[in-house]
């Protein structure tokens, strides 16, 4: 494998510089491990959503779509046990007054000496362990002391199993069948870190799949092959993905299997998705706290039983940062480094940039008339503020796939020159040409080109 170039300095610094991510609150001296999104991130994170959804959606039948609400009936939380189960060991220091997870230690940084890890050092001095419930808690009613005291929610799944008795009424579907959604979640984590792949507010990209019981098993297989496959079809390298069943002593309460797909980040080995055989668990539960049948009824055989669920569970956040890790790329052009983000271009914020050669000659003109032409079909950018040269690489560190330059020809003959970000083959195209040539690029099989190298 060859020599990364990429640090997870370099991608904070080029998320910074570019506008895909910043501290947030930042200001006010910022809020830790809480990050904004700024324009080129906002697109980038869209694209990551429309990707999933299109996998989801567009190319199956058997899927649904849902938006359930952030903040659900407590008992949600006592059914689907995370009240009872949903903590982490913690134990504060005395010393430096953080906090660490107690089954953690020897990955944490002592407060006071970075170089040792808490407890190494003689000037520590850590509490006992002590449960530590991961739920934000607040409390709804227009009085604080009297109100309701309520959680916001931890995971989207449990919307979703809410509302199995809703889709089995209007939607048609019987099992095999899936319900999909993409929405904010929040964890009171005691020691996130690593930019925005461990926060406590973050989106994600959950799906369950509800199928008999006997299926279970069959179905769990597909979904581990198919959630690996949507990363590599989207440009990750394969060699940098694995899948990783987890040890009997790591499944989590409700889960028969699980596996995760891991990207192999800066940090290490990391989890990008998580995809779980959750058996009955989780119907069976809100069934018994709710009062209410959770279950399939075939009308036709009369044949009655509660759904197994396939769930793949992938985090919108972590997946943008793992596509920005895998496209960052260095190169030489004309003896300088050049910083590149070898994007999918499914997956590229700004999908052509318009640049006229100069401010002048009525180039700027023409160079507006085809952003107007483009942007109807294409995230578009127009730039004339420097040399050509500079904005040729400010497009390439924000993974902008095509630059297409007005230039005195342009006006002659009413062609443009068309830069690829990753070859640098430069090919003259007719203006009136140019959408349906780049709309065929972006529909053509990519591969990243540092497969190559």
């Amino acid at each position: 494998m060859p020599t990364e170039v990429v640090t997870m300095d370099k991608i904070v610094s080029l998320c910074k510089r570019r506008g895909f991510v910043f501290q947030s609150s930042e200001i006010y001296g910022g809020l830790g491990n809480s990050y904004d999104y700024g324009h080129y991130g906002v697109l980038l994170k869209n694209n990551v959503r429309n990707q999933w959804w299109r996998a989801m959606l567009q190319e199956r039948d058997d899927v649904v779509a849902l938006d359930s609400a952030i903040i659900q009936h407590p008992r949600t939380w006592e059914a689907s046990g995370h009240l009872e189960r949903f903590n982490d060991p913690l134990v504060d220091c005395r010393a430096c007054e953080l906090r660490f997870r107690a089954d953690q230690l020897e990955q944490a940084q002592c407060g006071r000496k970075p170089s040792k890890h808490p407890g190494e050092t003689a000037d520590c001095d850590l509490t006992p362990a002590r449960e530590f419930n991961l739920m934000f808690e607040t409390t709804i009613g227009p009085v604080k002391d009297q109100g309701a005291t309520v959680y916001l929610r931890p995971e989207t799944a449990q919307g979703i199993f809410l509302n199995f008795k809703n889709y089995l009424q209007f939607s048609r579907k019987k099992p095999p069948f899936g319900i999909a959604q993409i929405g904010k979640s929040f964890r009171n984590e005691i020691t996130p870190g690593n930019f925005v792949f461990r926060t406590r507010e973050f989106e994600q990209m959950e799906m369950e799949f509800f199928v008999p019981p006997a299926e279970g098993e069959r179905w769990y297989e597909r979904w581990k092959q198919t959630r690996r496959d949507w990363y590599v079809e989207l440009g990750i390298r394969p060699d940098h993905l694995r899948l990783r069943p987890h040890e009997p002593d790591e499944l989590s309460h409700y889960a028969r299997a699980a596996a995760d797909v891991e990207y192999l980040f800066p940090i290490g080995w990391q989890e990008l998705e998580g995809i779980a055989n959750r058996g009955d668990f989780d119907l069976t539960r809100h069934a018994e706290y709710s009062g209410q049948k959770l279950e399939y009824v075939d009308t036709a055989s009369g044949e009655r039983y509660v759904p197994h669920v396939v769930e793949p569970a992938a985090g919108v956040d972590r997946a943008m940062l793992a596509f920005i890790v895998d496209a960052y790329d260095e190169d030489e052009i004309e003896g300088e480094t050049r910083t590149v983000l070898r994007l999918h271009p499914q997956l590229a914020p700004i999908k052509a940039a318009v640049l006229p050669l100069v401010r002048r000659d009525g180039q700027p003109e023409l160079a507006r008339e085809l952003q107007l032409q483009l942007r109807d079909r294409f995230q578009i950018e127009y730039d004339e503020s420097g040399a050509i040269g500079r904005r040729y690489r400010r497009q390439d560190e924000i993974g902008t796939p095509w630059a297409v330059t007005v230039d005195h020809q342009s006006l002659d003959d009413r062609t443009v020159t068309v830069r690829d970000r990753d070859s640098l083959a430069q090919e003259r195209i007719a203006i009136d040409q140019l959408g349906d040539e780049l709309e065929q690029r972006l529909r053509r099989p990519w591969r990243s080109p540092k497969l190559a190298s």
